[in-house]
């Protein structure tokens, strides 16, 4: 049996959502959400940020600024006690951009690719664990891999809600933020 994963999507769930996002100082964290990475950390639970970045694909960010902008994300995270396990990204498109970026992959979400990735790296078992993220991909991406799926409020979350439930799509809990997210986790890993 492996460990339980807290996959989480970036903008609009960690960070405050900007598109396409290439300037560290663009890093501004949604309130809440340090907290949250934090009680995970200290329930020694795994936590990872999966994000489809096809802003590389398309020409408007390139990979080094990506890396820049994953730095200053762990430093502000880190400088309150609170880290991530590692950082998944994919940078592909099926339609902008050219080869290598523009493919059809196994990587962006609603795909499995990152989710598999981690669960080779880090001994994941991906029944047990969480998908939190601000859009119905996020959501797609949980049934996909036979995860619990929360959508948070924050980011497009209160846009995306109405189509979930115009679209009847199933979601484990919704929650006003990463934080509260963070509870709903912490009470269906002790009702395990």
């Amino acid at each position: 049996m492996g460990d339980i994963g807290i996959f989480l999507d970036r903008d609009g769930t960690i960070n405050e959502e900007l598109e396409f996002i290439s300037d560290p100082e663009n890093v501004v964290l949604i309130p809440g959400s340090v907290d949250a990475i934090r009680e995970a950390n200290q329930l020694g639970l795994k936590v990872f940020v999966i994000t489809n970045q096809s802003g590389i694909a398309r020409g408007l960010i390139k990979e080094e600024d990506l890396v820049r902008v994953h730095n200053k994300l762990v430093k502000l995270l880190n400088a309150e006690n609170a880290h991530l396990d590692a950082i998944y990204f994919c940078p592909h498109h099926p339609d902008y951009g050219e080869p290598p970026y523009r493919t059809l992959c196994d990587c962006r979400k609603p795909n499995t690719g990152m989710l598999k990735q981690a669960e080779a790296e880090f001994n994941i078992d991906l029944k047990k664990s969480f998908i939190i993220g601000d859009r119905i991909i996020d959501i797609q991406t949980a049934h996909a891999a036979g995860a619990k799926s929360i959508l948070v409020l924050t980011g497009y979350g209160k846009n995306q809600i109405e189509i979930v439930k115009s679209q009847n799509i199933y979601v484990d809990y919704i929650a006003e933020n990463l934080h509260d997210a963070m509870q709903f986790v912490k009470k269906s890993i002790n009702n395990q």
